[in-house]
């Protein structure tokens, strides 16, 4: 499958790497790519990167998603699916950029005609890649509206090491926001832990 990683920072990397690993065709698109030549990975132009994909996945900063996307057109984006992983946060790390919403749902509601899914925003980079390195399994959440889109996004999370048993379906792209929000639990954590690899487990009741 062709990917297409809107970003170069660590989660796009990161995520090419593993899907490259895979057997996947992956592509990191830039505004800058002649900047951005020693990265050990394909990087082309976001244009070229959206021409290419079959699958795109934003790893851009959340606070500047939507407006990066609209600069492509929703045109060029319509038909793909698009995996979202990004958090929009002020610099200083203390507040949301959508704090009565999430990214993914406003990325939805801006490209009605792009399927989005919602997901690996919960982790460091690091796990999102290599979930077998932590001690036991863990949850990987999954939100948006189309299921096709959700199934291709399940594959492509296998692909990554998660397996079905560890993908939690937690409805529509509205849930996106609990995704999101949680990332100030997840900066207590990691401090409480003096580390950002790790993850968390959803545990039902036993029957």
């Amino acid at each position: 499958m062709r990917i297409g990683l809107l970003g170069t920072g660590n989660v796009a990397r990161a995520l090419a790497h593993g899907w490259k690993g895979a057997g996947h065709d992956v592509l990191l698109g830039s505004r800058r790519p002649e900047e951005r030549t020693d990265l050990g990975l394909p990087v082309a132009s976001l244009e070229e990167t959206v021409t290419h994909a079959d699958v795109l996945v934003n790893a851009t900063p959340g606070n500047v998603s939507l407006d990066l996307l609209r600069s492509l057109g929703a045109r060029a984006l319509a038909g793909t699916l698009l995996i979202d992983v990004g958090v929009g946060l002020s610099d200083d790390y203390t507040e949301l950029s959508h704090p009565n919403s999430s990214l993914g749902e406003q990325i939805q509601e801006a490209f009605p005609l792009t399927p989005v899914v919602k997901t690996l925003c919960t982790m460091d980079s690091t796990a999102m890649t290599a979930p077998g390195a932590l001690d036991g399994a863990s949850t990987v959440f999954l939100s948006g509206d189309d299921a096709e889109a959700k199934r291709t996004t399940g594959r492509l999370l296998t692909d990554l090491g998660w397996p079905e048993s560890s993908q939690l379906d937690i409805g529509g792209i509205t849930t996106a926001r609990g995704q999101e929000h949680f990332a100030f639990l997840f900066m207590g954590i990691a401090g409480g832990l003096g580390s950002h690899t790790f993850n968390i487990k959803v545990v039902p009741r036993r029957d």
